[in-house]
């Protein structure tokens, strides 16, 4: 147990079989893994007592263990499916460490193995959230942005938020907030056993920094990332 007096563990999903840009998991990134990234970042975090890494794939599991996480178990082929939800993968962890292990859970960190540009105080300001505020379920990363946006309904366009005053300078617009759990989220294990991400009170916590637009899918987004990471000096967990 942690010294927040709760059992913390950081959940990385990485199966085998990713499309967009194959083995991404363990591609490299400045002579690293990707996913050592994201497993750094767990295990730097002054709450989370594991780091845990649920995949299907052998190789995977051993770079995993070679970067200090955890890999208790193999996931099920139907869990690493095209169909299969990180949800369910989240659930499945939670629940194989109750049942395997007698270890009660008590807050799920998620990290998304593509989103390597997170900064060494997202977790933690994730975390304390909810050992500050028991009310709240979930808290996670969000970006400010203050374009406009629509959906499509039944031929139709409509936008969003759209008691945000038209046309307004951008430094007096209201923002609206992407959802980036991939950076950090942290969130109730009673809401991962019910098969949710998030729980019904959120936190978003905002943040700005001059890399908020990588998620690493393509070739293309790889070599940005280490162009970035050459060129300007924009690290991870820094």
């Amino acid at each position: 147990m942690s010294k927040s007096g709760k059992n913390i563990v950081a959940i990385i999903l990485a199966r085998g079989g990713s499309k967009g840009l194959p083995r991404k998991n363990i591609r490299k990134l400045m002579g690293k893994p990707l996913i050592d990234y994201s497993i750094q970042a767990g295990l730097n975090s002054k709450y989370i007592e594991r780091v845990i890494v649920s995949t299907d794939d052998d190789e995977i599991a051993t770079v995993a263990r070679e970067s200090g996480a955890e890999v208790p178990f193999k996931r099920p082929a139907k869990l690493a499916s095209d169909h299969a939800t990180s949800e369910m993968a989240l659930r499945h962890a939670v629940e194989w460490l109750e049942d395997n292990e007698q270890y009660k859970t008590d807050i799920v960190v998620y990290l998304q193995v593509t989103d390597v540009f997170r900064t060494k105080s997202m977790i933690d300001e994730c975390v304390q959230i909810l050992l500050d505020r028991p009310e709240i379920d979930s808290a996670f990363m969000g970006l400010p942005v203050h374009k406009n946006f629509w959906r499509k309904v039944d031929e139709k366009y409509i936008r969003l938020a759209d008691d945000i005053p038209y046309g307004q300078p951008r430094q007096e617009r209201e923002a609206l907030f992407r959802e980036d759990t991939g950076l950090a989220l942290a969130t109730r294990a009673s809401v991962v056993l019910a098969g949710k991400r998030l729980g019904a009170n959120c936190v978003v916590v905002p943040y700005e920094q001059q890399v908020d637009f990588i998620d690493i899918h393509t070739e293309f987004d790889l070599w940005l990332s280490e162009t970035i990471m050459k060129e300007q000096n924009i690290l991870p967990n820094q």
